[in-house]
């Protein structure tokens, strides 16, 4: 039988989690290096192990309910967090930032994420506890982000907000034009002065941005529970850091993800909407009274709906790899 998370979980987990995240900015930092397959490998194997572990804990302490929760709503960040990769591997070869320095500037963009999702996390609670009409909103907006996605995926955006913050920077602020490390400042002829990494701060902040719009609406279509919404972000951007190096050729490569990604945004939407129509409070729909034939779609359906989902993009996506690989080694011979 489920029973209310205990306080103490809440606060021993927080400590826990954040222990973690300044593990790994401390070893991002103090060990700077182009991390290997193998060594990516464990970390994620790592990261996905204390996430499952964390389940288990919520299953014994609270009961199914909350574990089944986290579990779809991990899931989903971190498959908006992979998508989140697509944009990461653009800004680095934009910025011709070092590799060798790379893990130093993800660790900083992967700590402005998690501030932004939990600024988003405590506004969406608010919101949700004063407007319960918001679900129609978050709904519609997670269907218009997954049309988007699709209709724009493989085409890169230069009149973006990004460039337009970047060209202003570039115009006002003297910055150097090549890199110092992952320093932020350097000296030039006894003056100091910025350096690129500014710029790419910059560039992954408002990528942090826009991905935390459209992440926070999606888990509060699985869970309205903001310890649980505030865990599955953190354990999401936990080995962000390792899998874009795994990935980081790979992910380009993966022609079918962003279609999973969006199959499941559109699937969060219209959950949402029912869930709104199912509590329904608008007076010009249906008098402001609940819509019956609304369904509420269970959290159990979301998680299979989520691995299904992102199982097909990926295997669709390595069997057109394999016969592009073969249609290559025909066309050569």
């Amino acid at each position: 039988m489920d029973v209310p998370i205990p306080l103490w979980f809440e606060i021993a987990s927080i400590v826990a989690m954040v222990a973690v995240i300044g593990f790994d900015l401390v070893l991002a930092y103090r060990r700077p290096h182009i991390p290997s397959s193998r060594e990516s490998g464990i970390w994620i194997a790592f990261y996905v192990g204390l996430a499952l572990i964390f389940a288990v804990l919520l299953f014994v302490v609270s009961g199914v309910t909350p574990a089944t929760q986290f579990v779809a709503g991990w899931l989903t960040e971190y498959s908006l967090s992979i998508d989140n990769l697509f944009v990461f591997v653009i800004i680095m070869a934009r910025f011709a930032v070092p590799r060798t320095i790379q893990q130093e500037v993800l660790m900083v963009g992967i700590i402005i994420a998690l501030v932004l999702r939990l600024i988003f996390i405590l506004l969406g609670v608010a919101l949700i506890d004063n407007f319960g009409w918001i679900f129609y909103f978050f709904g519609a907006f997670l269907i218009y982000t997954a049309i988007r996605q699709i209709a724009t995926h493989g085409k890169e955006d230069d009149e973006d907000s990004e460039g337009r913050m970047i060209g202003f920077l570039r115009k006002h602020i003297r910055i150097t034009p090549g890199f110092d490390g992952a320093h932020l400042t350097t000296r030039v002829n006894g003056q100091r002065m910025l350096t690129p990494v500014l710029l790419v701060f910059v560039a992954l902040g408002a990528t942090d941005l826009i991905f935390a719009l459209d992440s926070i609406p999606a888990i509060f279509g699985i869970t309205q529970d903001a310890f649980l919404v505030f865990a599955a972000n953190v354990f999401a951007l936990m080995g962000l850091r390792q899998l874009y190096f795994l990935l980081g050729a790979l992910i380009n490569r993966l022609a079918y993800l962003a279609y999973g990604i969006a199959a499941i945004l559109i699937f969060i939407g219209v959950k949402l909407v029912f869930h709104a129509l199912h509590t329904n409070e608008v007076p010009f729909i249906n008098g402001g009274n609940p819509v019956e034939w609304a369904p509420e779609i269970s959290t159990l359906a979301s998680l299979l709906f989520i691995i299904v989902a992102m199982g097909v993009a990926i295997v669709a996506s390595l069997i057109k790899m394999r016969l592009d690989g073969r249609r290559e080694e025909s066309g050569a011979s």
